[in-house]
């Protein structure tokens, strides 16, 4: 490991885990700090973080998979696949608007709104959130944030809804859809969404450094368990895992593959949105597809750099410190 690495993890005091993988195999692998302060558990290569919105791909492969096996299209409307009724939602909500943010249903959490995720659940105890028909009410009688179509904005609910289509389709819990159809399939076998009152051996948990050197756990700041929008758990191998089954098609054929990295909505010149992950592109083409995760307590980014055949994964049990050490891990492999 080079000093410029060594010294950006000690200067952000950064927690989690780090992972470099190239085609001849691993480049770098390290873990730091502790899965559990308190009993000072440390993290190691093995141990599963929360990726908070990282996990929007999956729901976005799997809405994909039930594309393919016919089940609905990708212009498909929301109001002709769920029972709900969503008295102020526009008519004409496609799947397409649902998985590139341009859907325009209100979010609820919405960032330009809201500034603090903690404050969500004041009204709405966390820890009745278990199932994702749970958030309904968070959204459902409010008005439309734009029509269908008319802007990029990253939204969560739309992603609920997205789980909700699942759901309905598969006939089955979305977390379960998830462990059968994509972690199990990708060999991600120590993958999933846990409930924080009953987390397996080898989970961090999330952090919230407070001033003058005092700290929180996040169990109850985020949902207790995760769903659609996110709020997985995974290890950085698993990450690894994924990338490597999503590119060879082991997940969904190629067409489709390709349709989930295609820039469909833009939010700058250089940044734009495939079906539930981010893609990097310049002239030649696409450089980077990612994802990431921000919570309380969760810090999260994965990528994969098609040019290098390259994946970089880094996972923090704390709110922030996992894009300063990507930034420094880009710089030295790429």
């Amino acid at each position: 490991m080079t000093n410029t690495i060594q010294n950006s993890i000690t200067s952000n005091e950064f927690s989690g885990t780090l992972l470099a993988t190239s085609e001849e195999g691993t480049v770098l692998q390290e873990s730091y700090g502790y899965a559990n302060r308190s009993e000072q558990i440390q993290n190691h290569t093995g141990t599963r973080f929360g990726i908070a919105s990282g996990c929007k791909i999956f729901t976005a492969v799997s809405i994909l998979q039930l594309v393919e096996a016919g089940k609905l299209s990708i212009e498909s409307k929301l109001i002709d696949l769920l029972d709900h009724t969503f008295p102020h939602f526009a008519q004409d909500i496609t799947i397409h608007h649902l998985l590139t943010h341009t859907s325009g249903v209100p979010d609820y959490f919405n960032e330009e709104v809201m500034d603090d995720f903690e404050e969500l659940w004041i009204q709405n105890p966390m820890y009745h959130m278990r199932k994702l028909g749970d958030f309904i009410p968070l959204f459902e009688n409010e008005k439309m944030l734009s029509a269908p179509g008319e802007k990029f904005q990253y939204n969560n609910t739309g992603y609920i809804l997205l789980g909700l289509v699942v759901e309905k389709l598969a006939n089955m819990p979305f977390a379960d859809y998830v462990q059968t159809h994509v972690f199990q399939q990708a060999g991600m076998g120590h993958s999933g969404y846990f409930e924080f009152d009953q987390l397996p051996s080898s989970t961090a948990l999330g952090y919230i450094d407070l001033p003058d050197g005092k700290w929180k756990s996040n169990i109850y700041s985020v949902p207790v368990k995760g769903g659609a929008d996110g709020g997985a758990f995974v290890t950085a191998d698993d990450m690894h895992s994924f990338w490597e089954a999503l590119m060879a098609n082991k997940l969904l054929s190629k067409e489709w593959t390709d349709r989930l990295l295609t820039p469909h909505a833009w939010e700058d010149e250089e940044t734009a949105y495939g079906y539930g992950v981010w893609i990097d592109s310049d002239s030649i083409g696409a450089k980077k597809y990612h994802v990431m995760g921000y919570d309380p307590g969760v810090s999260f980014h994965s990528g994969y750099y098609p040019c290098q055949e390259l994946t970089i994964t880094v996972c923090s049990n704390k709110s922030k410190g996992a894009y300063p050490v990507l930034e420094i891990l880009e710089e030295a492999f790429l």
